[in-house]
């Protein structure tokens, strides 16, 4: 089965000084390299610049970003997208399915904007 070429992204190519260094860069696929909303969800969160997020009023909140193509920050360490039916959180390797653990529950683990 044909592969998609990864690629790294790396923070110090976004940000000249991220408040936040680790991870130094994010495997994606080349689209996902050039999302814009993806781009700047990882610069907010490697600045700590929440300033255009806030805590969500409810779960609709959450699941409208997720829907728009937008990510929401959990924890503000995980950047959060929906792809095939499915909540994933990106780390350094790349998308990684989402545990359903009761933290995720809870509104105030959650910035959306």
């Amino acid at each position: 089965m044909y592969q998609k070429k990864k690629e790294r992204l790396y923070i110090s190519d976004l940000i000249e000084n991220p408040s936040v260094s680790y991870p130094a860069y994010y495997t994606l696929s080349s689209s996902m390299v050039r999302n814009e909303m993806l781009q700047s969800a990882i610069i907010a969160l490697h600045s700590y610049d929440f300033a255009y997020y806030e805590v969500p009023k409810s779960f609709d909140d959450i699941f409208v970003m997720l829907h728009s193509g937008t990510f929401p920050i959990y924890k503000e360490r995980y950047i959060v997208g929906y792809f095939g039916g499915k909540m994933m959180y990106l780390e350094s390797a790349g998308w990684r399915a989402m545990p359903a653990t009761e933290a995720l529950f809870r509104l105030e683990n959650w910035l959306v904007c």
